[in-house]
């Protein structure tokens, strides 16, 4: 069995709903995968089963909450070495935990992404670590012109996690 790593885009269905994680778990559990489980109430889930390709879980994992939630959200996934790779990859170690964001992407960034933001930029860090977007917003991310620019049609399908939220499916891996 291999162990992977989904990120939902959003847990928000509507007005007031939003998807409670012990129905996320559930629905991954119909779809056949195993072990699953959820890291705090924004949509990390990491689960098992054997070993294919990151687009057909997505594949998967989306339709089947399209069907389980009534509403179409983008998921990545990330194998647990990929996912490894990525929390030892923060180049901003020295930021706070809730202060450092990576956006996940599903397609690779470039690196003149970084240009291309740079005029909604303040005093944020940037860097692109493997195609993913780390910021270090070294104030409040709310007070930021960078934060609303970080779109899909900007950057392409992709979902930002905070350092500590890495940190935790990290240690939910356990390797």
């Amino acid at each position: 069995m291999a162990v992977y790593v989904a990120l939902l885009y959003s847990i928000v269905l509507g007005s007031g709903r939003r998807v409670v994680m012990a129905d996320l778990k559930a629905m991954a559990e119909r779809l056949g995968f195993r072990n699953a489980r959820t890291l705090v109430a924004t949509g990390n889930l990491i689960f098992e089963c054997q070993p294919r390709s990151i687009a057909s879980i997505e594949a998967q994992l989306e339709a089947g909450f399209a069907a389980t939630f009534g509403k179409q959200v983008d998921i990545i996934v990330r194998d647990a070495d990929t996912w490894l790779r990525l929390a030892g990859g923060n180049p901003f170690l020295d930021g706070i935990g809730s202060e450092v964001i990576v956006r996940v992407m599903r397609q690779p960034l470039e690196p003149q992404t970084l240009d291309a933001l740079g005029k909604y930029r303040q005093d944020e860090r940037m860097a692109i670590v493997d195609g993913d977007l780390w910021i270090d917003f070294g104030l409040k991310a709310s007070e930021t012109k960078l934060l609303p620019a970080l779109t899909t049609k900007r950057l392409g399908v992709g979902t930002m996690r905070n350092w500590n939220t890495v940190r935790g499916l990290a240690e939910m891996i356990g390797r």
